[in-house]
């Protein structure tokens, strides 16, 4: 090796006693106790993080997965060395995953700093880990293969098919209704998740796998295909194949992580139909190289980029469905004159070579042709008002369409305990026409920015049949839930933003048509309320702590601020 060539393998990052050579021959003495024979610690490394964990049933694939992307870099010629990092899974996470999707990030980012390795293979799934060690790559610019655990297979139940979560949602509601049974309910418990992998619609599991494909940080294919299907190892195997190459031939996250190609995603994002979560998560991996994404923008994106897969939750199909149709190749082809085609992948190919690929076969009833859109504008839309001065977000393909225009009575929740105590109380004084508006759940709050903006049916408006009402707040929604929902609204009531400052009774005007949304008091009153107002209890250790006072809000993807490249 030139000595004017930076140190690889083992070589990498050694701790200085004040002697390198010592450093370097402590590492390899105390590597050789683990049975690596000389010539292999003088490879170099490819790091795999191994996210697997007993509370992540996303992850229960992932030793399989390390086991072939191990085969993958042995193969290859370099040595494969596995890690173990925050394993993050939504249903598992008290407050909320989201909380930690940072911490996860940190974590990860500093693995990558401080141990010996040239490359490195991220294996994620679960909602926010895919975002957490796409942050981490895009900070430490070490060269980065994505490798997703895949969707789940759709299970046949008395003549339909299920599968996490939105079919879960759906007969929740229809529970809490009174048209399901109790023991009809305890069935399918146990038939929607009935196989490896993530949720099996297109939810922020599957949405930020297209994402990461599309950003090039994995192949085209490997963003659809099935958790438990044999590709998925051989994906695997691949993963660690091109982990090496890169490590000879570097395409670093900067690279990838463009102006053109966050606007790509941003086109796929619409395009599928997917989780408003993933324009947080963009949002914050974007920001780790100085890309803005701007909610104008995207609602500009929105009205030239119709919806073309028809998945749950906003259509009929599954992941498996979409994968078997043609995927992401020809989903993208089908939307090529919509992107930067220029773009490149981690092999050096553009995107305009990789759709050029693979077979012609597309299946149109999963993705439709250009002339034949699922819907004709995209999924999402930004909303702005007085409420929401720095932006909220609605997804319009979930959404009831005659809710777009809607001017109502609120009914105000002051946090998630007030929603819990209240919602299904006989005695609530709300009606099917009335606007459900949850506040202090932001990204601040104790509660941590959950999937909580599905604000359940009042039980009593449910039993009468009510399947939709416009449900308003300062937190998010599972990719896998659907309704005339609006999310994201910023700043959050914890910091003082306007929407704390909403009380039952008073009303708001909601119109997808002009992108707006507003609340119908005066500024005198806005004033008047103003100086009652006190923030929330801050946190005094730990991790809460850290979160409360360097959080971004949701229009900044919701990171941490001294992770960003302006620190603040």
């Amino acid at each position: 090796m030139s000595t004017n060539e930076p140190p690889r393998g083992l070589a990498r990052n050694a701790a200085n006693y004040g002697d390198l050579k010592f450093a370097l021959y402590l590492r390899r003495s105390f590597a050789k106790s683990m049975g690596y024979s000389s010539a292999m610690l003088a490879k170099p490394v490819v790091g795999i993080a191994d996210t697997s964990s007993d509370f992540n049933n996303c992850h229960r694939s992932v030793p399989e997965l390390v086991d072939a992307v191990k085969r993958g870099v042995l193969a290859a010629g370099a040595l494969p060395l596995g890690f173990p990092t925050v394993s993050l899974c939504e249903p598992s996470l008290f407050p909320t995953s989201m909380h930690y999707r940072n911490l996860m990030a940190l974590d990860t980012e500093a693995m990558l700093q401080a141990q010996p390795m040239d490359s490195v293979v991220l294996i994620g799934g679960c909602d926010k880990t895919v975002p957490a060690q796409l942050m981490a790559a895009a900070s430490n610019d070490m060269p980065a293969v994505m490798l997703v655990t895949g969707p789940m297979l759709a299970q046949r139940f008395e003549g339909e098919r299920l599968a996490a979560c939105t079919d879960c949602r759906r007969y929740w509601a229809r529970y809490r209704a009174g048209e399901v049974s109790d023991e009809k309910i305890d069935a399918i418990e146990g038939k929607l998740a009935t196989s490896a992998g993530t949720c099996g619609v297109m939810g922020t599991a599957s949405t930020m796998a297209c994402i990461a494909a599309t950003l090039g940080f994995m192949p085209l294919d490997a963003a659809s295909t099935p958790a438990v299907h044999s590709d998925r190892l051989r994906i695997a195997e691949e993963a660690g194949a091109l982990a090496v190459r890169l490590i000879h031939h570097p395409v670093k996250p900067s690279q990838l992580i463009t102006q053109k190609s966050v606007e790509n995603a941003l086109r796929v994002l619409l395009a599928i139909g997917g989780s408003t979560n993933a324009l947080i998560h963009l949002t914050a991996v974007a920001g780790r190289v100085g890309v803005k994404v701007d909610l104008r923008d995207l609602d500009r994106l929105s009205e030239t980029t119709p919806v073309l897969v028809d998945l749950k939750p906003t259509g009929e199909g599954y992941m498996e469905d979409f994968h078997a149709a043609g995927g992401m190749r020809m989903l993208l082809r089908e939307m090529r004159d919509l992107l930067h085609l220029d773009c490149i992948d981690l092999y050096g190919r553009t995107l305009a070579e990789q759709l050029d690929e693979g077979s012609d076969f597309v299946d149109r009833q999963y993705i439709h042709a250009r002339s034949n859109p699922v819907s004709p504008v995209g999924g999402l839309v930004s909303l702005f008002g007085n409420l929401a001065p720095d932006g909220a977000i609605l997804k319009r393909s979930a959404a009831t369409p005659s809710l777009f225009e809607k001017e109502a009575r609120i009914v105000v929740f002051d946090g998630l305990a007030d929603l819990a105590n209240r919602v299904d109380d006989p005695d609530l004084d709300i009606s099917a026409d009335d606007i459900m508006v949850l506040k202090n759940a932001g990204p601040t709050t104790p509660a941590g920015m959950p999937e909580a903006g599905y604000l359940p049916i009042p039980k009593k408006l449910a039993r009468q049949g009510v399947k939709d009402m416009v449900r308003i707040s300062d937190c998010r929604m599972s990719g896998t839930a659907f309704g005339t929902i609006v999310l994201h609204i910023s700043p959050e009531a914890a910091v003082g933003g306007p929407l704390a400052f909403a009380e039952t009774g008073d009303r708001i005007r909601l119109s997808v048509k002009n992108r707006s949304i507003d609340l119908l008091i005066s500024e005198a009153e806005f004033a008047r309320r103003r100086t009652g107002w006190a923030p929330l209890v801050a946190p005094v250790r730990g991790w809460d702590k850290l979160m409360h006072d360097q959080v971004l809000q949701a229009q900044d993807g919701c990171d941490l601020g001294f992770l960003r490249p302006e620190g603040k």
